[in-house]
């Protein structure tokens, strides 16, 4: 039986979607699904709601739940990580610790000063886990959703590049599903690609029984003083492409929005709205397993289409398909640094994951693309050095920390957010972790 290892399985309800995808194949065999978390009780409840959803879809499993990381690994053929290290708390910290310097963010988790962070914490943890899965499950796909995306994909491509690694997204998704929406068009009946760096990705070709569908687009913008007031639509006026990530998270990839605040009121922007995101998703924990030991039914989502159930699903069966991808730019796009990781469409089938070379992007969004990839260069090379100026440079490279902040304070900022992370940051870094993150 295929074997499946969510590691960060305490996701609750991101489990509970991936595995009611997967579980709407009704060609695939008898699964063995194999859950893992540190947390005991957040492992219950994802253990419950497995039984659930499989009960609910009529389906058999073979289910395993441990928190012994290397027994859910061993003999792995697909291993979905969705961990979040140091939790909801140190994300908060990612957020407000900054904020009390003045430097305003909305999500936090992928770019900027709150995604360099969370970048320090987890790759000391995929450090261990691709050595886990270099000995146990070497043929394994690693089937990545942590943030910051490209940082981690990258990270894996350092310290494991015998590991197939695929970073998984549904911003692009979402994006057109949304865009269709805007435009009066059904998605399905639409061919669309985009190509960039992971929430910052370019849709280059969105069209309808051949007709280009950006046309249509400009013209609503055009005519809609509210439209007008969204991020997104702003940097598509600017840029030409429409971005994949929502307005709120588009406003930290850059300079243009965050540091002023006639700029947050004009164009709606929630700062610290991730604050409020976790809090919810907590609220979801606690009312799954509310639920579930009440016995009643969890809400089931049949039109989330994540991206992991289809690679599975077209390795297992052959069925073919085309995703959207985070993977090493290996002549992928010829305008973005080689060796970086980029997003592009990618084919999929029992061969496995065929990325799809897409030239070059246009140039004004593949500026915006490298800057970001700068960002993330760094963060890399901060760790493998163990160089904690890196960190900081880092941090004075993003558009947003560096348009708001001095170089001092970022200094200082990196200083205090240092603090706060010791134990999950290695020591060369000023963390507390003993942990060699870069095999010799």
């Amino acid at each position: 039986m295929p074997r499946i290892v969510f590691l960060g399985a305490g996701s609750v309800v991101f489990t509970r979607q991936l595995l009611n995808d997967l579980l709407r194949f009704d060609d695939l065999p008898t699964l063995t699904i194999v859950l893992h978390d540190i947390d005991a009780d957040r492992l219950a409840v994802a253990e419950g709601t497995a039984r659930h959803v499989a009960r609910r879809r009529g389906r058999e499993l073979d289910l395993e739940a441990t928190a012994d990381r290397r027994a859910a690994l061993a003999g792995a053929d697909f291993v979905v990580n969705m961990i979040q290290v140091g939790g909801v708390a140190a994300t908060k910290v990612d957020l407000e610790i900054p904020a009390s310097h003045g430097l305003l963010q909305t999500i936090g988790d992928t770019t900027g000063v709150g995604g360099v962070f969370r970048a320090l914490r987890t790759f000391p943890v995929l450090t261990g886990i691709a050595h886990d899965m270099q000995e146990l499950c070497p043929d394994a796909w690693f089937l990545n959703y942590t943030n910051p995306m490209a940082m981690n994909v990258w990270w894996m491509s350092v310290v494991a590049p015998d590991i197939k690694t695929l970073g998984l997204c549904h911003s692009v998704y979402w994006t057109v599903n949304d865009l269709c929406d805007l435009v009066g068009v059904p998605l399905e009946e639409t061919h669309h690609r985009a190509a960039g760096v992971n929430h910052q990705s370019w849709l280059y070709e969105w069209s309808h029984n051949g007709e280009d569908l950006y046309p249509r687009l400009r013209a609503l913008i055009d005519s809609d003083p509210e439209l007008q007031r969204r991020v997104r639509a702003e940097i598509f006026r600017r840029i030409g492409f429409y971005p994949t990530e929502t307005s709120e998270h588009s406003s930290e990839y850059l300079s243009w929005f965050l540091r002023d605040p006639a700029q947050i009121e004009r164009f709606r922007i929630e700062p610290l709205q991730y604050i409020g995101i976790s809090d919810d998703n907590v609220a979801e924990f606690h009312a799954a397993r509310e639920a579930l030991d009440a016995g009643t039914d969890l809400e089931l989502d049949d039109g989330a289409a994540e991206y992991a159930p289809q690679v599975i699903h077209s390795i297992l069966t052959g069925t073919e398909r085309v995703i959207h991808a985070n993977v090493v730019n290996t002549g992928l796009i010829d305008n973005l640094p080689q060796g970086s990781v980029v997003e592009v469409p990618a084919l999929v089938n029992a061969e496995g994951v065929h990325p799809i070379a897409v030239g070059s992007i246009a140039e004004q969004g593949a500026a915006l693309n490298r800057t970001y990839l700068s960002v993330a260069g760094l963060t890399i090379e901060a760790v493998k050095r163990g160089d904690p100026e890196l960190v900081r440079q880092a941090v004075l490279v993003d558009p947003n920390a560096s348009s708001t902040l001095t170089p001092a304070q970022i200094w200082t900022l990196c200083d205090d957010l240092t603090a706060a992370h010791a134990v999950y940051l290695p020591v060369a870094l000023g963390g507390t972790l003993e942990q060699e993150t870069v095999p010799a």
